[in-house]
């Protein structure tokens, strides 16, 4: 066959199973803060307080249990213009976490670079959280966190050694 082109079929590569766990992550998270958009969107023009009342009685919840009390009066406090702000951040989070998870799955350094960022900003806040009020929910989101970022951390270096090296190899071949 002459004159053919035979293409070269280039070996699949393998993924790197964490950055594909951390990647999932993400995309749980973009899953999470979507619902939670649609969820603020869905209680406009509503009394949040009636809904969530509605919704515990259905669920068979205690009406005299403290915690239900609690949720019911924090929730009368959230009206229209406060349910927009918790929608449209809900989806702008949502947004930057599925591009995280997509750029992270695909192995771009531009993803690894915002999901570390991105982290970074979040774990003070964490900190003080967990101050504030110690739960096993808060202290597991926190560690999640710090793994993400120090494994973040030590691939980014990992990868500038290399070009580093690669650089050096390149100036000392071309002398």
């Amino acid at each position: 066959m002459t004159g053919s082109s035979i293409t070269e079929i280039k070996p699949r590569t393998k993924h790197n199973k964490w950055i594909v766990l951390i990647a999932s992550y993400k995309t749980l998270q973009a899953i999470l803060f979507a619902l939670i958009g649609l969820g603020a969107r869905h209680m406009l023009h509503k009394d949040v307080g009636d809904e969530l009342a509605a919704l515990a009685d259905h669920l068979r919840f205690n009406p005299e249990s403290r915690l239900v009390n609690i949720i019911l009066d924090r929730a009368s406090l959230l009206n229209d213009p406060i349910l927009r702000r918790i929608g449209i951040l809900a989806f702008a989070y949502s947004a930057v976490s599925y591009v995280e998870g997509i750029g992270l799955y695909f192995e771009k350094v531009w993803a690894e670079y915002l999901t570390l960022i991105i982290t970074a900003s979040f774990l003070p806040l964490e900190i003080i959280e967990i101050f504030r009020r110690q739960t096993w929910f808060r202290f597991s989101l926190l560690a999640v966190n710090l793994l993400v970022f120090v494994y973040l951390l030590q691939l980014l270096a990992i990868r500038a050694r290399e070009r580093a090296r690669d650089k050096a190899k390149a100036a000392e071949g071309s002398h």
